[in-house]
């Protein structure tokens, strides 16, 4: 029974008109605390392209006494830089991303002969958001103006390749190795083309960062690569330069 406070407000007496406005009340407020329970949606994937050379990933080699099928000379896969690197960027992202890796030390070596477009067909099909390129010390030494000239024609070659619309964020790791003349081109072109440039010179002159200050190890050219110090600090390296070019709000998936 519905009656008047002197207001002009209508109120509702007991009875079963006003138990069954209390039960649709207690019902609405359920209903709106389950949408309030509601996991939120995770975000999509980034899709990060890795090409690189030994250092990102190398395949076994008993010869030389590297058995692993990861960064060299990390002690485990999860410890190269890639896979460091991948495990920040999920925690960033809030999502682990879609990784593909490539080595492309035949490239460094042998350029000319190197038909990019074939030769990263399935990197192009993969369309990464992000893009390492983590090449450089398998490179020739570039000791005369030309071959400098001639190293930036074909590195620029390779960083035009993924110049598409709606392309990826290109970060160009250095040498780490120390080679100023290498770097100097791969910074310049990247200048040029929109990359980042990342200098980890500084990490190959620190010996700590060598796999050879962790653990004994018989190949003087494994040895030389870095360690699990040295692949965490390429990660934190490129982190770095990836959060200040893309803050979380950017870097989700297109």
């Amino acid at each position: 029974m519905m009656t008047m406070r002197s207001s002009g407000v209508p109120t509702f007496s007991s009875g079963p008109l006003a138990l069954g406005i209390m039960l649709l009340g207690v019902l609405m407020s359920l209903a709106n605390a389950a949408h309030c329970a509601e996991p939120a949606a995770k975000p999509a994937a980034q899709r990060v392209l890795f090409l690189g050379n030994s250092i990102t990933r190398h395949g076994p080699k008993v010869d030389i006494g590297w058995t692993g099928n990861f960064g060299m000379a990390a002690s485990a896969a999860e410890k190269d830089y890639v896979h460091v690197l991948t495990s920040s960027l999920a925690v960033s992202m809030g999502a682990l991303p879609d990784v593909m890796v490539e080595n492309i030390a035949d490239f460094e070596r042998n350029a000319e002969a190197i038909d990019l477009k074939a030769r990263l067909e399935k990197c192009l099909a993969f369309k990464p958001q992000i893009v390492v390129i983590a090449i450089g010390e398998n490179v020739p030494q570039l000791r005369t103006e030309a071959d400098k000239a001639a190293f930036g024609r074909r590195f620029q070659k390779l960083l035009e390749t993924f110049k598409v619309k709606d392309g990826p964020a290109l970060f160009v790791r250095g040498c780490f190795w120390p080679d100023a003349a290498k770097d100097q081109v791969m910074q310049k072109v990247s200048l040029e083309a929109e990359a980042t440039f990342v200098d980890i010179s500084d990490l190959g002159k620190d010996p700590a960062n060598r796999a050879r200050a962790e653990r004994q190890i018989a190949h003087d050219g494994v040895a030389a690569h870095p360690g699990d110090k040295g692949m965490k600090a390429i990660a934190d390296a490129l982190l770095k330069a990836i959060s200040e070019r893309m803050p979380p709000s950017q870097k989700k998936a297109k």
